[in-house]
């Protein structure tokens, strides 16, 4: 199922509740809850963002959003270095992409606390070379728990009152 089949789908009771009680964290270190401007549903590209942009100086650290394990590092045409981690009960994926490197020893199937770096902050991909962010995303998976795809999910108002790492 691609991430169009999802379109106009919600998230059930239980997953919002599921993903609040992750009290996920802001995955820029030094970044406050209230910096953060909601970019889900801007227009890129001809289509809508459906992540998060979360801005900061070239080489900051990125950190886990919450615990679980990284099922994939790849380098994409838009993406750039990117990292792909699923929540501990493989109902969520956390993407985090731009990044300037990986942090040293990252590897899938790598296990990730919350706060734990896991790269740091670039402009890879698509990214414009003078705009240094993080690009943030939420995905609720599929029963195929395929990493690239997935319904996504706005992060910014799971995000809003969590104090970073």
């Amino acid at each position: 199922m691609s991430a169009a089949a999802f379109a106009g789908a919600t998230l059930d009771a239980n997953d919002v509740a599921w993903l609040k009680a992750q009290h996920l964290i802001v995955p820029v270190r030094g970044v406050m809850p209230s910096q953060l401007r909601d970019t889900f549903n801007d227009r890129r590209g001809g289509g809508l963002h459906e992540a998060l942009d979360i801005a900061a100086p070239r080489g900051t650290p990125v950190v886990a959003a919450g615990h679980g394990r990284v099922v994939k590092l790849f380098d994409s045409k838009a993406g750039g270095l990117t990292v792909y981690q699923f929540d501990p009960g493989e109902r969520f994926a956390y993407y985090y992409a731009h990044l300037d490197r990986y942090a040293d020893g990252l590897r899938a199937g790598s296990s990730l606390a919350k706060g734990d770096v896991l790269g740091y902050v670039g402009t890879t991909g698509n990214a414009p070379p003078n705009a240094p962010h993080l690009h943030f995303a939420i995905f609720r998976l599929g029963p195929e728990r395929r990493w690239w795809q997935g319904m996504p999910i706005d992060p910014y108002p799971y995000l809003r009152g969590r104090s970073p790492s």
